[in-house]
């Protein structure tokens, strides 16, 4: 075949490749749009997730350091890592169904309402009511991760050389001068390593929502409505474009955490 011509016949197929991969986005982007408009609630999922990501990475960030620091200088460390931990090898939906009983409206089954039954309280519906019942599935998604958060930190604080502490020290720094100008900054890179991490999983919330609300009460999360979309209710078309949705909002993270790796590979 003449070189020329090729050349042209690989130009008509690239145009034709991207005209479909248009057509296919415009279809994906379309059947989102669709659900945005006939589902008034999606505006509320997209608004779930972000609330999810935030506060969980946030309270993983605060919680995880501040454990960290105070379980290093404890006796017996170890253990008390041990225990803080434990949740961690507890899946998503055993946790759910955990804490879906101690919610529970019945004082019966529910510890909550059983304990506030002592006090002479009427039951409390703690699932039942937006954002209460939002703040308490993140509270469930901390109380999994913090043990990440906490070994992963206290890794990074015993890496920083106690030399570097204690000249501070030494030159009149108070605790909290020395957390906030040399602990905090060598810190910086394990924090970012548990925010991009946290903010995946975050984002990918199904197992706990499913389990305890199904969505409901305001705490639906885009995962949770793909797959809604795709079994309940047989919308393919929609399922697949909040699935789209989530795959676009994720990669970036995940980029950002390649590109972060590579420059400390580089370095090393």
């Amino acid at each position: 075949m003449d070189p020329q011509a090729a050349k042209f016949i690989g130009a008509g197929l690239a145009c034709v490749a991207m005209a479909g991969a248009g057509v296919g986005v415009g279809i994906i982007f379309g059947n989102f749009l669709q659900a945005a408009i006939r589902n008034p609630a999606a505006a509320q999922q997209q608004f779930g997730n972000l609330i999810f990501g935030f506060a969980v990475t946030e309270a993983l960030g605060i919680f995880g350091l501040l454990i960290a620091i105070l379980v290093d200088r404890v006796r017996y460390e170890p253990w008390v890592k041990a225990v803080i931990f434990l949740p961690m090898a507890i899946s998503f939906v055993a946790a759910g169904v955990i804490w879906r009983f101690m919610y529970d409206f019945r004082p019966e089954s529910g510890t909550l309402n059983a304990i506030v039954g002592t006090f002479g309280v009427e039951p409390v519906g703690w699932l039942n009511t937006w954002p209460w019942n939002t703040l308490f599935l993140i509270f469930v998604g901390v109380w999994m991760q913090v043990g990440f958060a906490m070994v992963i930190l206290s890794a990074g604080l015993k890496g920083i050389s106690t030399e570097l502490l204690e000249a501070a020290r030494v030159d009149g720094a108070n605790e909290l001068q020395v957390f906030r100008g040399i602990t905090f900054p060598l810190l910086l890179p394990t924090i970012a390593v548990i925010s991009t991490t946290v903010i995946i999983i975050a984002l990918k919330a199904f197992d706990i929502v499913y389990v305890m609300t199904n969505g409901n009460f305001g705490t639906e999360v885009l995962a949770n409505r793909m797959y809604k979309e795709l079994f309940n209710f047989s919308q393919f078309g929609r399922g697949s474009a909040v699935a789209v949705i989530l795959f676009v909002a994720i990669v970036p993270v995940m980029l950002f955490n390649i590109k972060r790796f590579r420059e400390q590979e580089a370095i090393r």
